[in-house]
């Protein structure tokens, strides 16, 4: 009666039994979510590292062409992808001129060669369909793309320099501060053309989509 009486009843040992058991299962279970996780996080890392491989976030890319004229001209294009920017280098009698294409804020930079000041102005729908033939293009290991001149549309646009109105730096984006760096920049406008005043600076400009725009400045009264 008495070892009756000291044994553990089985009513006790029954519940902790089977708590200690599900405590079991839930690591067990926890320890294959982990793994599936790591293992999930490591396929996806090396996918997008190769996809980072095979599409390069900065590239520079030649385009070769020939102008009005018929002169072969050179110019070079960078794109980055992570800011969402290309910019034109345009080398002419040794002066090299920057274009600056910023889709993230919607800005064209023009940076002339000789000139100790940028001229900005707002991003057009054609300006975004030209960068995004810049963007997605696909070129040969050199680098070089070459641009049927018998299919090329030339257009030339005026823009004037308002003179007077200088744009806060703190206010366009990195890409155009970095550009720019301690320059003044000055707003820029669309017209149908200088009347009775200078064009003064005429920069070439020519996208994968067989487009060349002539862009022209001139001072607008201030």
């Amino acid at each position: 009666m008495e070892a009756s009486g000291e044994a553990t009843p089985p009513t006790e040992r029954g519940p902790r039994g089977r708590s200690k058991a599900a405590t079991r299962i839930f690591w067990g279970f926890l320890a294959v979510a982990l793994l599936f996780s790591i293992v999930g996080i490591s396929v996806v890392g090396v996918l997008g590292w190769k996809d980072t491989k095979s599409k390069p976030l900065l590239q520079v890319v030649r385009l070769t062409y020939k102008n009005l004229q018929g002169a072969s001209v050179n110019q070079s294009a960078i794109t980055d992808k992570r800011r969402n920017t290309v910019t034109y280098r345009v080398t002419t009698r040794n002066q090299t001129s920057v274009v600056l294409f910023d889709s993230k804020h919607g800005l064209v930079c023009y940076k002339a060669a000789g000139e100790k000041s940028c001229f900005l102005r707002r991003m057009e729908i054609r300006d975004m369909e030209n960068i995004q033939s810049v963007l997605n293009m696909s070129v040969a290991k050199d680098g070089v793309l070459f641009l049927q001149n018998n299919r090329t549309r030339y257009y030339r646009e005026f823009l004037g320099v308002i003179g007077g109105r200088k744009v806060n730096h703190e206010l366009v984006g990195e890409p155009v501060q970095m550009l720019c760096d301690q320059l003044p920049i000055y707003w820029v406008k669309k017209s149908d053309g200088p009347t009775r005043r200078l064009i003064y600076l005429c920069i070439d400009i020519c996208f994968p989509n067989n487009i060349c725009v002539s862009v022209c400045f001139y001072y607008l009264p201030d």
